[in-house]
């Protein structure tokens, strides 16, 4: 493979991947927040597998989930999946499974864990958004 057969296919992965991220039906929201671990609100945050909701960023709202010891996922709480979109809640964890998240609209299901379809009439998963933690008390939350 010759060097501008690879620099096609990179010019054409990156357009394919931005166009992707710009058909999803959750509108997009740029915003830079920080959240401090140690305020009573976000008390879960300080375990691994603890989640919790950060409002007043994304579409409805973000719910935090700590993966392990140093990553943390951000999701908008807005469901994708058809026949939420005028709906007034945002997705909420299973009382049963709180790696579950129910959007109470549509009875779609998706992944805390990673935002993936678990059920439900949608072709999409959740906007995830991108976090930083450095170790200490505050995580980042962002969308270019």
């Amino acid at each position: 493979m010759n060097i501008r057969n690879i620099l096609f296919f990179f010019i054409t992965a990156t357009l394919l991947s931005c166009s992707k991220n710009k058909q999803h039906p959750i509108p997009y929201y740029s915003f830079d927040a920080n959240v401090n671990l140690t305020l009573p609100s976000y008390a879960d945050l300080q375990g691994i597998g603890g989640w919790a909701y950060v409002s007043g960023i994304g579409s409805k709202g973000v719910i935090v989930y700590r993966q392990s010891l140093n990553v943390f996922v951000a999701f908008d709480r807005h469901s994708p999946a058809e026949g939420s979109f005028d709906c007034e809640t945002g997705l909420t964890p299973d009382p049963n499974n709180f790696l579950i998240l129910n959007d109470p609209c549509s009875n779609a299901q998706f992944s805390l864990y990673d935002g993936s379809i678990i059920g439900g009439d949608t072709k999409w998963g959740l906007r995830s958004y991108l976090v930083e933690y450095y170790g200490g008390q505050f995580i980042r939350i962002y969308n270019p």
